[in-house]
This record gives C-alpha cells, sequence and structure tokens, in this order.
C-alpha cells in the first residue's frame, strides 16, 4: 500500500512522545522551583537525549519511507518542492516556539531546537537520498565526528546551526546540525536496510498489540502534541504553584 503507516514506527514514536512529555513536566517543575528535580545530569538529562535521539534518527527513516514513495509519482521540481515546503513548514512552526519563548523567557529563549533542526534537516535530506547504507554511515560518523570537534570551538551567532556559538549562548533547547545530522544520516541508513522502496522489508508475525494503540496514536500526532503538551503542563504547574510560576517567568 503506498500510504501505508507502519504501527512499529508508531509506537517507537509515541514511546518518544511520553518520554519527551515526564522530561519536560521534571523541567517545568523544576525550573519553576516547585520540585527540586536534577535535569541537567543523571537519569533525566539521559532521558532527554534519549527520547531527542529517538525523534531525530526516526526524521531519517521516516524520510526514506516518504521519499521511495513520492519517487514514484514525482520527479525534478516537483519532488524537491514537496521537501522544500516540508522543510520550510517545520521549520516555521520552529520560529512560532522562538518567538513565544523570546517573550516569556528572554534570556534563555529557543534560537534553533528541534523544530528548527527538522525543517533544516527536511531540506537537506534529498542531497543524501541517493546514498546508498554504507555512505550514509560513513557520513553519519563524519557528522558525529565534526560535532565533536565544533562543540570545543566559540564562534558567532550565524554559525549556532552548525554547532558553533558564543561562550555565553544558553537556550531551553538546542540542536544543531552537527552532530545531529549524524542521526538522521543513521535513520536514512536504517531505512535503506529495513524499508527498501518505502517498503517493509522484513515479516512481522503479529498484528499491532491492542494495548500498543494509544502508543500508536501518539505517535501519528507527535507534532499536534509538541505543540500542546508544554501548554497543559504549564497550566498544571501554575494549578500547582502559582507563586512560583509568576516568579519564574518574571
Amino acid at each position: 500500500m503506498p500510504g501505508e503507516r507502519y504501527w512499529e514506527i508508531d509506537i517507537v514514536r509515541g514511546i518518544a512522545v511520553v518520554t519527551m512529555i515526564i522530561f519536560h513536566a521534571a523541567f517545568d517543575l523544576n525550573f519553576f522551583g516547585v520540585l527540586p528535580l536534577n535535569v541537567s545530569s543523571g537519569f533525566l538529562r539521559m532521558l532527554a537525549y534519549l527520547t531527542a535521539s529517538t525523534f531525530i534518527f526516526l526524521v531519517g527513516l521516516s524520510f526514506t519511507i516518504s521519499y521511495a514513495r513520492a519517487s514514484e509519482r514525482l520527479a525534478g521540481r516537483d519532488l524537491t518542492l514537496k521537501y522544500v515546503r516540508r522543510g520550510l513548514t517545520i521549520f516555521g512552526y520552529g520560529l512560532v516556539i522562538t518567538a513565544v519563548t523570546w517573550f516569556f523567557l528572554p534570556n534563555v529563549y529557543i534560537v534553533f531546537g528541534i523544530l528548527h533542526f527538522i525543517g533544516v534537516a527536511i531540506l537537506i535530506a534529498p542531497l543524501f537520498a541517493r546514498f546508498g547504507a554504507t555512505n550514509l554511515i560513513l557520513a553519519s560518523i563524519a557528522c558525529l565526528v565534526a560535532g565533536y570537534a565544533t562543540n570545543a570551538i566559540p564562534g558567532p551567532w550565524p554559525l549556532l546551526w552548525l554547532g558553533i556559538h558564543p561562550e555565553s549562548f544558553a537556550s531551553l533547547d538546542y540542536v544543531p546540525l552537527l552532530p545531529w545530522f549524524g542521526l538522521v544520516l543513521a535513520g536514512m541508513a536504517f531505512g535503506h536496510l529495513y524499508y527498501p522502496d518505502g517498503r517493509r522489508g522484513f515479516v512481522l508475525t503479529t498484528r499491532e498489540p491492542r494495548l500498543a494503540h494509544p502508543l500508536s496514536f501518539l505517535g501519528r500526532h507527535s507534532l499536534l502534541i509538541y505543540f500542546l503538551h508544554q501548554p497543559i503542563l504549564l497550566l498544571l504547574t501554575a494549578f500547582l504553584a502559582p507563586g512560583a510560576m509568576i516568579t519564574g517567568l518574571w
């Protein structure tokens, strides 16, 4: 089926949605002084990295499936425009997040967060679409190494998107192209190996487990949930500790 969704991918994305909500709830409680939770190291920090890594890996995997299917009915300019529009749309969503956080939290507003990153990643992923799995893995390793190198190099604001930034830079969410695009490429390699031509290349002996339906639902609507979950968490935080939240914001 050309437009078939693969429930195993939706379930993994749904699990990442749940862990994202858990981490952001912990972050909000700590940020506004409701509970003294350590979100900068230890379990919660590892949970944040694992969640971001899962989402980004799935960007590459989903892109490979989508691109293979789109190539069957589109070519040339039309195929390019599909991903230009998609990438710019998601980057635009990221700019909305930037504007909102700049208004409420001007000292740590989000400059190049995960939505900005995903938008840019979708724009440049077609350049790697013809790579085979081996070359994608090599390119992924190169991105990871380059990201490690650039992390130690301070630089001007215009290079933020690459991973180079001033020493004084601070942001609530920062996902630069290096090293994170390496995970997109790893996801694309996985897609070439296990979902060739946009189709599942292996046999699942079972249907989607009934108990996993809520997770696959979350996975199918992850972008909408990303936008809605923080306002809901903030409302809950305001209900639990209104004084602490006002102090944290202002």
